[in-house]
């Protein structure tokens, strides 16, 4: 594969001024392949050959439709530890994480999309007697696809292959961080039989290529994955055009523990949880808020879980976690760990600097912080690293009033041995997503959060709505 290249109306493509761009590798900070940042140029070429293949592909079948991204399936499984190499050198993903999790992620995305579109009610009644006016929901057009390098192929494939499905044509502009498993992922579109000029890639950064994106008049909907910041950027600049904007951002996750879950599991998992990636998960559970009767307990707990936590070389088998993505992803954990000290929380576990033994690469010790007051910059700032924020709470009131005093709303998990309470407490929380008492979410479930998560949702049915465009016809 030449890295340098885009892949742009079904042909590999060098960019028109292509700048240099060294992909690093977290584990040692060395270089392990080179792309090209392309520029606005690059961008044109690819909005003007997905517009050219959208009448051609809204209007084909939509059974044919289904069946190449059944091709595209076959293919992935085949090349599925290309894409787990892939992910672990360019971000870091342990080796074996890596298969379990990020490169099982990109083959759960295809199996729920197909299972979410194949009866996909495209067309209907409004009313269930079949009264009033028919309703036919259509692709939208044009989408432009910017996505993360933390879960690099899981959110390709939340966004390329529900538009794919509902007829839409894409251009996806890969973090240039981690863009090798987008390249590997070109690869695979192109031998699974996609018509020139549905799927297009090209890499640059998000200032140049990304801005091009939002403000093209030719793309007719942004759907962006990243941080708050530059997804308030792609909705200013996507406004001139009224295009329609979808944004999955950050988040500052609550755990709530209350004394009657089990405490040892319960805060296992949720260190666990959040240390999973290297604590670079949007939805991970960064804020344990703990009843104060158990409260001590658990920190006991959880500062034994961070001293068992394994953190090495990604290339090694194992259930250790690696490096987080970059010298300015490591120097910024860096200064909110120092901060955290400064105002005042109990540093419990952790702290700054790398583990010992490991001083080249981004390596960060996982951290937790006792005693922390829900006003302190660590508890209302994503650290997006292995760093974990335990927080008292005396009653339910106070917890859902911690809990929901954040500028996110992604994710929220409630632990609890009272189901009324549970209950009780997920309507009252400002969250897209509430997981009760450890059990995880079920596939094709909507992914998406309230106030600075973002907007929309991905996954299933609901992912393949953000690409439809509903057509109310009188008289039909």
């Amino acid at each position: 594969m030449k890295t340098t290249n885009f892949y742009i109306d079904g042909q590999w493509v060098p960019p028109i001024k292509g700048e240099p761009f060294y992909v690093i590798n977290p584990a040692n900070g060395r270089s392990s392949a080179t792309i090209s940042l392309g520029g606005a140029e690059d961008v044109d070429r690819a909005v003007a050959a997905a517009r050219r293949a959208f009448e051609g592909w809204s209007e084909t079948r939509h059974e044919d439709r289904i069946a190449a991204i059944e091709r595209l399936q076959k293919v992935y499984d085949r090349r599925f530890e290309d894409i787990a190499r892939a992910i672990s050198a360019e971000m870091g993903a342990p080796i074996s994480f890596a298969r379990q999790a990020q490169a099982e992620a990109g083959r759960s995305q295809i199996n729920n999309f197909l299972v979410a579109a194949r009866d996909f009610p495209f067309e209907g009644p409004m009313r269930p007697d079949g009264s009033g006016d028919h309703i036919l929901r259509e692709p939208i057009g044009v989408c432009g696809l910017i996505t993360p390098w933390n879960w690099p192929i899981n959110q390709i494939g939340l966004k390329v292959l529900p538009a794919l499905a509902v007829g839409c044509t894409v251009v996806l502009k890969p973090s240039e961080i981690a863009p090798l498993s987008a390249l590997l992922f070109a690869e695979m579109i192109d031998e699974a039989g996609f018509p020139a000029g549905v799927f297009n890639l090209v890499n640059g950064a998000g200032a140049t290529v990304g801005a091009a994106m939002a403000a093209h008049p030719g793309i007719d909907m942004m759907s962006f994955t990243g941080s708050t910041r530059a997804g308030i950027s792609v909705m200013k600049t996507a406004a001139d055009t009224v295009k329609r904007v979808t944004l999955e951002l950050g988040g500052k996750s609550p755990n709530i523990v209350f004394a009657d879950c089990g405490l040892e599991d319960t805060v296992t998992r949720g260190v666990k949880a959040c240390f999973s990636n290297s604590g670079q998960s949007c939805n991970a559970p960064t804020r344990m808020l703990v009843e104060s009767s158990v409260y001590d307990e658990a920190v006991a707990i959880a500062v034994r879980v961070a001293s068992q936590t394994q953190v090495d070389d990604p290339a090694k088998e194992g259930s250790h976690i690696g490096p987080v993505v970059s010298a300015t992803q490591y120097e910024r954990i860096q200064a909110l760990i120092m901060a955290g000290i400064a105002e005042g929380a109990r540093l419990a576990a952790g702290g700054p600097g790398r583990p010992e033994g490991l001083e080249e690469g981004y390596y960060v010790r996982p951290t937790i912080f006792a005693d922390v007051d829900n006003d302190m910059r660590i508890a209302r700032e994503e650290i997006f690293g292995p760093v974990l924020c335990m927080i008292p709470f005396s009653d339910e009131a106070e917890a859902i009033r911690i809990a929901n005093d954040t500028p996110y709303g992604l994710n929220a998990q409630v632990q609890t041995g009272d189901k009324d309470r549970a209950r009780r407490i997920a309507r009252r929380l400002r969250s897209g997503m509430v997981q009760m008492n450890g059990v995880g979410r079920a596939s094709g479930s909507p992914f998406g959060g309230y106030k600075q998560s973002g907007n929309g949702r991905e996954g299933g049915a609901w992912g393949l709505e953000e690409y439809l465009e509903v057509k109310s016809v009188s008289g039909w």
